[in-house]
């Protein structure tokens, strides 16, 4: 089986999007598990939450990785950003059991690519992200890294990297309004300026 997550409950047929890299492709994953973190995106949800008005296509916020063993790991870079990103979001995980024109190539465990429609087989509705997400956890399916267990050593690199995208982000501004709300203290010089 291979997965894939939506907020929309209404797909019969996937369809290949415009890929971040360019390319109409549809992302599915050999793990359930790994689509969990796909049914909501922070940044989305914080600047709809806040008021925060944008017709655009809102940047991913995708703060995980995976471990040695491939096991996907979540991480919260600021306090409670597994909670506020995805308790009493529902939505959906489709599978299917046959994918044409395979993309095996992609440097994502567990991770392929099909560049043609591909017929639903079956969907599960998730009630609450977050209650799937700590079931997953506690079932030794993923890990989560919690934010108040980041080292030193991730602090600075998140510190360096939240400024970099902040930098590189001047044509989304709903992501830079989600990073400045999130990390303030890195953006205190530009508020005093």
């Amino acid at each position: 089986m291979y997965y894939h997550a939506s907020s929309n409950g209404e797909i019969k047929i996937l369809e290949p999007r415009i890929s971040e890299h360019g390319k109409p492709l549809i992302y599915f994953s050999r793990k359930r598990e790994n689509v969990l973190v796909y049914l909501s995106n922070a940044v989305e949800k914080y600047c709809k939450e806040n008021g925060f008005v944008y017709d655009g296509k809102y940047q991913k916020w995708g703060p995980y990785g995976f471990e040695e063993d491939g096991k996907l790991r979540l991480e919260e870079y600021y306090p409670n950003a597994l909670k506020e990103t995805y308790q009493g979001v529902s939505g959906y995980i489709y599978s299917v059991e046959d994918i044409k024109n395979i993309n095996r190539d992609i440097p994502i465990p567990d991770v392929i690519c099909g560049s043609e429609a591909v017929k639903i087989d079956s969907v599960e509705y998730i009630v609450d992200a977050y209650d799937e997400i700590l079931k997953a956890e506690k079932d030794g399916l993923i890990s989560i890294l919690s934010y108040e267990d980041l080292s030193d050593k991730k602090n600075r690199w998140l510190e360096k990297t939240i400024k970099e995208e902040y930098e590189n982000a001047s044509d989304h501004p709903e992501y830079r309004f989600f990073l400045k709300a999130k990390f303030p203290c890195l953006f205190m010089e530009e508020a005093a300026g």
